[in-house]
């Protein structure tokens, strides 16, 4: 009698039981990483500038032809057709992609990328998503001055103004202070003056940074009679103290503000100097032959006076488009990261992006300069009008 031969497996229940359960954990822990990375507040969460620099790479087109895969009904759309109005907002309501903003298919998928999100409420010339402001972390060694960059080309800035270059003003304030100026990262610098530094993540410094500024801006101000505070509390060094983290920067300015308008209700409007982490190319302007600095202005738009702040912000970007036309970059709404900026303080508060890490003081005062003009017309013009309307209200 002949036996049947063939080949047996053996499979244990156990073993696939581990394998079963290998799985399972291992999903469980890149879902709950994944959860954790977007679920963490702003200020905990990782960022990185590689992810921006790769976004800009990514147009309106390549947008199109990515969905199209998917899609082949975006396939029959040109991008250069431009899409009915309502089509766009129900898409976005449905997708939360901005078919105008080619980042937005990018920002809600990656951890970290909501640090270069935001709005152009009103683009200045060349102001695009793919050259927004953007603010880049000192690293640890740089925010704690454990490591500092010697100075140079330091004969410009050590200069003294010149005390008679501007005649008496017709108006003024007197003695009130209503102007307050302030620096939230008062250590933010420019390379020009930092000795063998090329990183735009290095641009700190102590000493030489964006309280210069404020000195000029403070100077031009005054020139136009309108009173001027600068506030030049070490921020950084609070943080230091404390041992807080770069992103609390804001938490400890508002203290310091909040304290100026406590003991000083003559004060009516905040203006936090910051640098802008962008490059010459982005950051400069040939005006008359001259060489500015641009000037941006960023509005949080997480806090109730909104509105008002935007406003401000409109009406100066607004002159200086009439007087030194393309100086402002425009006005940059941020809803993400911070959102407030402190600017839940005051309706007459906004944050201004003073130049690039490549400018030099030279430029960055002409644009202080600028900025004092358009500002002194802007505030008399608003004082004549308070006045006329208080003095209507006292007829009635």
């Amino acid at each position: 009698m002949k036996k049947a031969s063939g080949t047996f497996v053996t499979v244990q229940g156990t073993s696939l039981l581990k394998v079963a359960a290998a799985v399972f954990l291992f999903m469980l822990l890149i879902f709950s990483i994944s959860g954790l990375l977007t679920s963490l507040k702003p200020q905990y969460r990782l960022t990185s500038t590689s992810v921006n620099q790769a976004a800009t790479n990514v147009n309106g087109e390549l947008l199109y032809q990515l969905m199209g895969w998917e899609n082949h009904h975006f396939l029959s759309v040109k991008p250069d057709t431009a899409a009915p109005k309502l089509t766009n907002f129900v898409f976005k309501l449905a997708s939360n992609i901005n078919l105008d903003d080619p980042r937005s298919l990018l920002g809600r998928e990656l951890p970290g990328f909501f640090q270069f999100d935001g709005q152009i409420l009103v683009a200045g010339e060349g102001t695009n998503y793919t050259n927004m402001p953007m603010e880049s972390a000192p690293p640890i060694e740089i925010m704690k001055a454990e490591r500092e960059a010697s100075l140079q080309n330091l004969e410009d800035i050590e200069k003294p103004a010149n005390e008679n270059t501007a005649p008496a003003p017709g108006q003024t304030t007197g003695k009130r202070k209503v102007v307050y100026l302030y620096f939230t990262h008062n250590r933010e610098s420019y390379l020009p003056y930092l000795k063998g530094v090329n990183d735009a993540d290095l641009a700190y410094h102590s000493q030489i940074n964006v309280t210069k500024i404020g000195d000029h801006l403070k100077k031009g101000l005054e020139d136009q009679g309108i009173g001027t505070f600068v506030d030049k509390t070490d921020v950084q060094a609070n943080l230091n103290k404390k041992g807080w983290k770069y992103t609390q920067s804001y938490q400890e300015s508002r203290a310091v503000v909040q304290a100026a308008m406590a003991s000083n209700r003559d004060l009516q409007y905040f203006i936090d100097i910051h640098r802008d982490a962008s490059r010459k190319k982005a950051s400069t302007i040939t005006i008359n032959g001259k060489s500015y600095a641009k000037l941006a202005f960023i509005i949080g738009g997480r806090n109730p006076n909104y509105e008002k702040n935007v406003k401000l912000a409109k009406e100066l970007h607004s002159l200086l488009q009439k007087k030194y036309k393309g100086l402002s970059r425009g006005v940059i709404v941020k809803q993400e990261g911070n959102g407030v900026y402190n600017q839940n303080l005051s309706g007459n508060s906004i944050l201004i992006e003073f130049g690039g890490v490549d400018n030099t003081f030279e430029e960055l005062n002409r644009s202080a300069d600028a900025l004092a003009d358009v500002f002194s017309e802007f505030y008399w013009q608003a004082e004549k009008v308070n006045k006329d309307g208080k003095q209507s209200t006292n007829k009635q």
